[in-house]
């Protein structure tokens, strides 16, 4: 059975940093891309950034530049480093293992219970 978690969340004023983490079990995360997503309520779960088994690595447009997603395999663990953020960058984040393939990424049906980002002065 495959576990997420993530943690790192947090408020935080717009300009400043936050680091997420998604710690995995039952994945074989050396095996599987994963990525993180997020959700504000009513609005559907956007795709954030993605790593593939080989360190090729994806993001939206909103956030490139400004985040770095990497993966510790023997640690089976993710992060997300989020940088400059901005109010728009508020929500609930989830990592999510999957495939990456032709440099798009597909996502699995395995969610953790999310960590919330909230950014506001």
């Amino acid at each position: 059975q495959v576990q997420l978690v993530e943690s790192g969340g947090g408020l935080v004023q717009p300009g400043g940093s936050l680091t997420l983490s998604c710690a995995t079990s039952g994945a074989t995360l050396r095996l599987n891309a994963m990525a993180w997503y997020r959700q504000v309520p009513g609005n559907e779960r956007e795709f954030v950034a993605a790593i593939s088994p080989d360190d090729d690595t994806k993001y939206a447009d909103s956030v490139k530049g400004r985040f770095t997603i990497s993966r510790d395999s023997a640690k089976k663990s993710m992060n997300l480093q989020m940088n400059s953020l901005k109010v728009e960058d508020t929500g609930a984040y989830y990592c999510n293992p999957g495939t990456y393939w032709n440099g798009n990424y597909f996502p699995t049906d395995y969610w953790g219970q999310g960590t919330q980002v909230t950014v506001s002065s």
